[in-house]
């Protein structure tokens, strides 16, 4: 007998379910908080590891390698089972985690940085395909909004946690505790985790499309970091400009392939990234404005804690500390739209004063300089964070929504 288009792919008891879900959060919030956790710790790391010029490496790498590596995730997922993807993932993630704990020069980090990315990169998709698999179309809104809760609450106590723990140990430890909560994770999903698979998927998988989005994504990165970076001329070190083959051309590389990419998805029967989303105008905007905010976030998120320990002069738990009016401000704001969006269905309006107060936050952190008041910058993040948190029309809290207005339109792209 055939299962009902909304019935959940697998049968299992409320409490294997339970179980499952919390090691896929449990996961998700060892991926999330590494990003936070690592910020904080940054300046201590580069200037143990005499790497000051490769400074912004240590976060592109793990963001290009899991960017790269989420799609193809995905579809690896659908075709051979969500089991030995998640798995082989956290496996991957805490491997890397010890070896990154371990290096002892720069580039050793930036390499084993890179492998934890390729790891954490399944994390997200595969996670909401477990919950899509484990739970039916009208039980899935309350359990993703726990989702947004992991990135939050790791978003909160990533800071604090790396600060604390690069002050009162090393900061060599703020990768040696990913394990033992990773173990946990692993064994709760080698146990109950069933191997998933989509049976109407087509053994295809679309490698010149994955080659082709590597191709786009790698330069295009790279060129944006070659930007923070600095050159010599005369003995004099000078920052890079936007026209330097290493970063405009790079950053061109980047789109040019990404054109192809499109062109490419466009035509293959089984492409990575449905093109046929795009045709909702809430599922592309949404994208967009997640896109932006992130971008806001992360510069925001890494940059701050280095002001203050290199500028101001504060310890890596201070520094923590410090950008918790930004945290705060995400976790609040984000609650509260979650609720108004749940109540009213109206998400507009929140997405276009979410991106005005980011844009005005950001735009009050340029004017950010050694002498600024602690005050006015708590106040500056603050807005920021408000920002950045009432950001997404797309969140668990109004996904529901969004499937009513545009189920149809998703499904046939699906």
């Amino acid at each position: 007998m055939s299962l009902s288009p909304e019935a959940p792919a697998v049968q299992l008891s409320p409490r294997a379910k339970l179980e499952i879900l919390g090691a896929i959060l449990l996961a998700l919030f060892l991926f999330a908080l590494d990003q936070t956790v690592v910020g904080t710790a940054l300046p201590v790391i580069v200037t143990d590891l005499h790497g000051n010029e490769l400074y912004t490496w240590a976060v592109t790498v793990y963001l290009l390698t899991a960017t790269i590596s989420g799609p193809i995730y995905g579809k690896l997922s659908d075709l051979f089972g969500r089991r030995p993807i998640v798995i082989w993932a956290v496996s991957l993630f805490l491997i890397s985690s010890v070896l990154a704990g371990l290096s002892q020069e720069m580039w050793q980090l930036i390499l084993f940085r890179g492998l934890q990315g390729l790891g954490g990169g399944a994390v997200f998709p595969v996670a909401l395909a477990v919950v899509a698999d484990l739970y039916t179309p009208s039980e899935r809104g309350k359990y993703l909004g726990f989702f947004g809760a992991v990135f939050g609450l790791s978003s909160l106590l990533g800071p604090g946690i790396g600060g604390f723990i690069t002050d009162v140990f090393s900061w060599h430890w703020i990768f040696f505790v990913n394990v033992p909560i990773g173990l946990i994770s692993l064994i709760i999903l080698w146990r109950l985790l069933p191997a998933i698979k989509r049976p109407e998927a087509a053994r295809h998988i679309d490698y010149v499309g994955a080659l082709t989005f590597a191709l786009a994504i790698a330069p295009f990165l790279v060129g944006l970091t070659n930007k923070a970076g600095k050159h010599v001329v005369d003995g004099v070190k000078v920052a890079n400009d936007w026209t330097d083959p290493s970063v405009g051309g790079l950053i061109l590389a980047g789109l040019l392939f990404g054109a192809l990419f499109v062109w490419i998805e466009s035509r293959v029967p089984e492409p990575i990234v449905p093109l046929g989303l795009f045709r909702s105008r809430a599922f592309s905007i949404s994208v967009a404005s997640m896109f932006l905010a992130a971008f806001g976030f992360f510069g925001a998120v890494i940059f701050l804690p280095r002001w203050f320990q290199t500028v101001a002069g504060a310890s890596a738990t201070e520094s923590g500390y410090n950008i918790l009016p930004l945290l705060a401000g995400l976790i609040v704001s984000a609650i509260a739209s979650g609720q108004i969006v749940a109540r009213t269905n109206r998400y507009k309006v929140l997405m276009f004063g979410s991106l005005l107060l980011l844009a005005s936050g950001l735009f009050l952190l340029t004017n950010l300089r050694s002498d600024t008041d602690r005050a006015t910058l708590w106040l500056w993040m603050a807005v920021t964070g408000i920002g950045i948190g009432r950001r997404s029309p797309c969140s668990p809290s109004s996904s529901r929504t969004m499937s009513r207005r545009h189920g149809s339109a998703w499904r046939r792209a699906a």
